[in-house]
């Protein structure tokens, strides 16, 4: 699969994905949208791929957000059909099923840290800076910003980085939740790696029912969401893996799990 502003690299069971764009900071336009979109549904329905690394091209930028070049002449219905592109790709990623983790160095603002939101965990560089700027571009969040972030970090961080739109570093982030790790640019690859092949070590079916108790059950009541983890521990308890882990946990060894 042939991509213009992505870079597709696999890392043994691990993918990694690259925004490619560092003349334009990795910034978004429809194209690379698009581009985002197939590959990850490429990455769901490759059985050789257990989680998924996200980054962004450079040191500067994870993803500096929108291009503004495209965004700033488009019509009402061009702006709404352009957040739903850009919410297909979030949401593409958000439930690929699989874990996928967002390395962030550098800006990740406005779609860069919806981006990142999409994603199910985030390591960033101490030299990160995040935001939802938008409101200085005289509109608002349109990639699900609003509503990641609310259920990230709350109300009151939501509408003071939506209302204000500025930018704050990686340790206030790491305190609004934003991240869940940050650590020295120059350990950034080797430390988000690291966690990715822990991640795909782990049984695939076990982690796609965190993924989908987490997701789709934490958006639903505590009875549904109770229900969604029932059954996604039916699921897990019905494969190879589970009989594997169970087994090594007794004989005091580290499990082999093949996916099955």
């Amino acid at each position: 699969m042939a991509f213009v502003n992505l870079l597709i690299e696999n890392l043994g069971a691990v993918r990694r994905i690259t925004v490619n764009r560092p003349d334009k900071l990795n910034a978004l336009n429809a194209a690379t949208l698009d581009e985002l979109t197939r590959a990850f549904e490429d990455a769901g329905t490759d059985g050789s791929v257990r989680a998924v690394i996200l980054r962004g091209a450079g040191e500067k930028a994870f993803v500096a957000g929108a291009d503004i070049s495209e965004l700033a002449t488009v019509t009402p219905v061009q702006a709404r059909d352009f957040a739903r592109r850009g919410q297909r790709t979030m949401r593409t990623v958000e439930t690929l099923g699989k874990p996928v983790i967002a390395q962030i160095s550098g800006y990740a603002l406005g779609g860069g840290m919806e981006l990142a939101l999409a994603c199910h965990l985030r390591i960033a560089s101490e030299k990160a800076r995040l935001g939802q700027p938008e409101v200085n571009l005289g509109v608002l969040p349109g990639f699900g910003g609003t509503q990641r972030l609310l259920r990230v970090t709350g109300r009151g961080a939501t509408l003071e980085l939506c209302l204000t739109g500025v930018q704050i570093d990686a340790a206030r982030a790491y305190q609004l939740n934003l991240v869940n790790r940050v650590v020295a640019p120059e350990a950034l690859e080797s430390e988000t790696l690291a966690l990715a092949e822990q991640l795909a070590a782990s049984a695939p079916e076990a982690l796609r029912g965190v993924l989908d108790a987490v997701i789709l059950g934490g958006e639903a009541d505590l009875v549904t969401g109770l229900d969604y983890e029932a059954q996604a521990f039916a699921t897990s308890a019905s494969t190879e893996d589970m009989r594997e882990g169970t087994r090594a946990f007794l004989e005091r060894r580290k499990p082999a799990f093949t996916g099955r």
